[in-house]
């Protein structure tokens, strides 16, 4: 079964301006990966970079939310154990220019073996690596139904 990882950005894009078009259909393509997730067609994999990202949300309601689902569906998580691991590998990242928070999700999805990184910032989604695939969630349903 294929593990993806979500960022940030994306369990937030469904909390952004939905009157823009990429971002709803962004959002639609975000909360069908969740669906694909609940059904267990997916692995979720979680990690205590977004634990500590999420946990630093000044909306109660959103950051709730996004930890209930991290929690009732991760079925791997990076924790804090594992800490000098992606700190290593994330600053190897770094080097190609990526920034630290984001050096560190990518870190935690490589080292979980993940299949897909799912993310909605085109900066980020610049990083080319053959140790993970990283894709908007309108790109991974895409390759899904190939």
């Amino acid at each position: 079964m294929l593990k993806v990882y979500l960022d940030t950005c994306c369990y937030n894009r469904p909390y952004d301006d939905q009157t823009q078009m990429r971002i709803n259909l962004e959002t639609q393509a975000k909360l069908y990966i969740q669906e694909l997730i609940k059904e267990n067609k997916l692995n979720l994999v979680t990690s205590y970079v977004l634990d500590y990202e999420n946990s630093n949300s000044k909306y109660y309601m959103k950051m709730d939310a996004i930890k209930q689902f991290m929690n009732t569906n991760s079925k791997i998580y990076v924790g804090s154990k594992r800490i000098s691991e992606v700190e290593k590998l994330a600053s190897e990242i770094q080097e190609t220019g990526i920034k630290e928070k984001d050096s560190l999700h990518i870190a935690c999805a490589i080292i979980a073996e993940c299949d897909y990184f799912v993310s909605t910032d085109d900066r980020l989604l610049k990083y080319k690596t053959d140790k993970i695939k990283l894709v908007t969630p309108m790109d991974f349903i895409t390759k899904l139904e190939e």
